[in-house]
């Protein structure tokens, strides 16, 4: 904004004249005598009014008004009011300065002080002005910034939900085991991961957090499309080696997860990698495979690995049968695969009817 002129407001000519003198030669000087005149003009030149000079006594009234107006319209913020008066009263110096005014100008004054307070003050205002401009320019490219990152995340979003959806079709097609168990290994990791969200605050689950673990959940095992059928499918106990080869489905599904990586958020990536990695760690430190301990194990992977070890145990395979939920249930709280943190234990505990009910459900369908 362009601000090359003084408002002069005071009821006495002379006085008008005496200090539009000291600015005639830096600004465009405009006269008011009374307060209405003042408002109008500052209406109707705002933008171009670098300060306002206020007489404190206008034909009777103190210029409060002139002061208050100012201040309900915002005008004060980007114009400095000073005020002229020939009072030393505190009362009404502290009055000028809560209504908003930017300085007091007594009366007699020197020129050369007068002008040097005026030019003092503006340039403090447009020096504030000008970083508010810039900061509105900020704020306004920050907002398109955040629109695009917001319409890209989205994207992301999408792509990553198609490129789950897919993959949990190839397993299902190809991995008998995972045929229909998408949809219900979300929905018990949702159920738990809600239960750790409320009752544990320290792991500062959001909303979204637990939908994503949820979704990722599916992706659990994606290694094992690189493992080798004889192992894959093999209907008999596996010997010493094809364990550990099996094992190492956790690092496989992360090498799968990294050739995905470009149609996925961070924190999307961040979290499937931990599942695909961890969901076999146990809380003492004896699963795999880097044997992690405790809160080690990040806390999307302890989620899923409770669920996963429980729809394992009561979905048939090849190689075992499958036991009941209430069998479930307690093979579980009893260790039969592995120690669980006792906080996602305690959540599963909470559990048990929802997911119950999931089950039935499931079972249901099937049939």
């Amino acid at each position: 904004m362009n601000r090359h002129k003084i408002l002069v407001v005071d009821d006495l000519e002379s006085n008008r004249l005496i200090l539009a003198e000291i600015f005639r030669s830096d600004y465009q000087i405009l006269e008011a005598s009374d307060t209405k005149t003042a408002l109008k003009i500052m209406g109707n030149n705002f933008s171009e009014i670098a300060a306002v000079l206020l007489d404190w006594h206008l034909s009777g009234e103190d210029g409060s008004k002139v002061l208050e107006v100012m201040k309900k319209k915002g005008w004060m913020d980007h114009i400095p009011t000073l005020v002229v008066t020939a009072e030393q009263s505190v009362e009404t110096e502290r009055i000028c300065i809560g209504l908003g005014a930017a300085d007091m100008i007594r009366k007699p004054f020197d020129r050369d002080v007068v002008k040097k307070r005026v030019d003092n003050n503006i340039t403090l205002y447009q020096h504030k002005n000008h970083m508010e401009e810039k900061v509105q320019e900020q704020n306004q490219l920050l907002r398109k910034q955040y629109a695009v990152l917001k319409a890209q995340s989205e994207k992301l979003k999408k792509s990553s939900q198609q490129m789950i959806d897919i993959v949990c079709n190839i397993l299902e097609h190809y991995y008998p085991e995972f045929d229909g168990n998408t949809k219900t290994v979300r929905q018990l990791t949702k159920i738990i991961g809600q239960k750790v969200q409320v009752h544990y605050p320290e792991y500062r689950l959001t909303d979204e957090d637990v939908d994503v673990i949820a979704e990722l959940s599916s992706l659990r095992d994606i290694g094992k499309l690189l493992i080798s059928d004889h192992v894959l499918f093999k209907p008999a106990k596996l010997t010493k080696e094809e364990n550990e080869y099996m094992k190492s489905h956790t690092s496989k599904g992360c090498e799968i997860m990294k050739m995905m990586k470009g149609i996925q958020t961070p924190e999307d990536y961040k979290k499937s990698m931990e599942i695909c990695r961890y969901h076999h760690e146990r809380y003492d430190g004896r699963g795999y495979p880097e044997g992690l301990k405790g809160d080690e194990i990040p806390i999307s992977a302890q989620i899923v690995s409770v669920v996963d070890a429980y729809h394992a145990l009561i979905s048939e395979r090849i190689y075992k049968r499958s036991y009941s939920k209430e069998e479930a249930y307690y093979m579980i709280l009893g260790g039969e695969c592995g120690i669980f943190s006792p906080k996602i234990m305690e959540c599963f505990r909470m559990s048990r009817k929802e997911i119950e009910t999931i089950e039935e459900k499931e079972s249901e369908n099937k049939e």
